[in-house]
């Protein structure tokens, strides 16, 4: 879904029913723009649900993982990372913290994050995954349409861009 030619500020425009995800986003990855359906992830400082999400296929989705905002803990390492980008999935989105930026940067995806700390996870196997997540005041639910780009991030239950 990289390929899909688009700004967050035309969709925005053209679209005002799409919601921004209220944050200040890091960027990171090779790929600066990327949009897909989404898969969610809810948990806090335990990336167990993350983890099994990027061990299977992507199939051009967006993984949306509602870390709670927490920057004590890092929801999403390189492995993590190269993992989710060799099985086809086009960008993860952490409303939370990441670590291991600087290869992460050379990864084939896409991502987003609140901030960066080098602290690990704890794998406590806690979490859900495909649920509606509720960040701030926008409701996310799986198979919603992601766009994220250095302009910031915007959902919608609709593609967006396939609509004329």
């Amino acid at each position: 879904m990289t390929c899909i030619d688009f700004t967050t500020p035309d969709l925005s425009d053209a679209h005002p029913d799409t919601a921004v995800l209220p944050y200040q986003f890091q960027c990171f990855g090779a790929h600066e723009k990327f949009a897909g359906p989404v898969s969610t992830v809810a948990c806090f400082q335990d990336n167990s649900r993350v983890a099994e999400a990027v061990a299977e296929p992507g199939a051009g989705r967006v993984l949306l993982v509602d870390g709670q905002e927490s920057l004590a803990r890092s929801l999403l390492g390189d492995n993590l990372a190269q993992k989710a980008a060799d099985n086809g999935w086009v960008g993860i989105v952490v409303i939370g913290a990441i670590r291991d930026v600087e290869i992460i940067d050379t990864l084939a995806i896409g991502v987003r994050s609140l901030g960066v700390v080098p602290v690990k996870t704890q794998k406590l196997g806690k979490g859900d995954r495909d649920t509606a997540v509720s960040l701030r005041e926008v409701v996310v639910e799986p198979g919603f349409w992601l766009y994220a780009d250095r302009n910031g991030v915007l959902v919608s239950a609709v593609a967006a861009h396939m609509l004329v």
